[in-house]
């Protein structure tokens, strides 16, 4: 059984940094180095704009993972607004930073005219692995943790054996690492990757928070749920509808191929990924013009001229 060693990593002149505070830098910078590395070369994003990205949506995922969790505990925080910014005592909702970085990232995209689901997609090769790591960081703070057991791996929290919740989203987060990994390298359409982690993470989701002891509530009517598994339902079912949409489009295409879903070139690239100068079958009235602008171009006669002229003058030389 694991027990926390305590809040502090280490102290620099009094001022003492949180464990907290450590694992989930150690996670930005390692999914930071994968969409760095990954963006250019699956992506055709170019470093420097994933660089401006990274920056931009992180800072949106921080406030929003507070933002979200302040939410939630507003009668915790109404009564005590100086904690609001108290990062470092922990409560941070992953939830809040995920839908607030996507809206940005959305933002980003319309303002650079980037894909959207291209930006998202690479970003969720790299966010379960800081996921991951982050999530140790509940481990120090001795929070996020489950119902008690008397499991071999469970963790102590003042004196109980307890589920440690957070370890089992850490494990399936470096799963999710791997799986998203291989995906995102032969997708079939554009936004594959990012639908697929919505889907495989909330699954998970959904199970581990019914462990957790420490869920954020919304209250529906007279009942009270965990946010957590309502909004895990919420994104399975949207998720999974349009991963089912696009994969059906996407049916007809040859292995390595990339169907962009909602893209106008669609039909233009599909040849050429085949490695085949002729359209498809719905476009072959467009053959008749390709010819025509060759013909007119300033080159010698066509071919077909020649045996034109070729009877005519056969035909005077029999008469004479």
């Amino acid at each position: 059984m694991m027990e926390s060693p305590g809040r502090i990593a280490f102290s620099i002149g009094g001022f003492d940094v949180m464990w907290y505070g450590v694992m989930l830098a150690i996670g930005i910078l390692c999914a930071f180095i994968v969409i760095y590395y990954r963006a250019p070369k699956y992506h055709g994003i170019s470093a420097d704009r994933t660089f401006m990205l990274e920056v931009i949506i992180l800072i949106a995922g921080i406030v929003g993972t507070r933002v979200y969790y302040v939410i939630f505990e507003w009668e915790y925080y109404s009564a005590n607004p100086g904690e609001i910014l108290n990062f470092r005592a922990g409560g941070l909702a992953i939830h809040g930073g995920l839908i607030l970085g996507c809206l940005v990232a959305a933002l980003l995209a319309r303002i650079y005219k980037e894909k959207f689901f291209n930006i998202v997609d690479v970003f969720f090769v790299g966010i379960p692995l800081g996921q991951a790591i982050g999530r140790w960081g509940n481990f120090f703070n001795s929070e996020a943790h489950g119902t008690p057991t008397d499991l071999p791996w469970a963790v102590i929290v003042d004196g109980v054996p307890v589920h440690p919740t957070f370890l089992y989203e850490s494990i399936w987060c470096f799963i999710l690492v791997i799986i998203l990994w291989q995906v995102d390298n032969r997708r079939k359409f554009v936004g594959q990757t990012f639908l697929l982690y919505c889907i495989l993470y909330s699954a998970a989701r959904f199970f581990i928070e019914g462990l957790r002891t420490d869920s954020l509530i919304v209250y529906i009517g007279s009942a009270d749920y965990k946010q957590a598994q309502v909004l895990s339902i919420i994104v399975i079912i949207c998720a999974g509808v349009l991963y089912a949409l696009f994969y059906k489009r996407a049916r007809h295409l040859p292995p390595g191929a990339v169907n962009t879903s909602f893209e106008e070139d669609k039909a233009v690239e599909e040849p050429e990924r085949r490695g085949d100068s002729s359209p498809p079958a719905d476009e072959k009235p467009a053959e008749e013009p390709k010819e025509t602008p060759v013909e007119n171009e300033g080159e010698p006669p066509a071919p077909e001229e020649e045996p034109k002229e070729t009877p005519v003058n056969n035909e005077e030389e029999t008469t004479e």
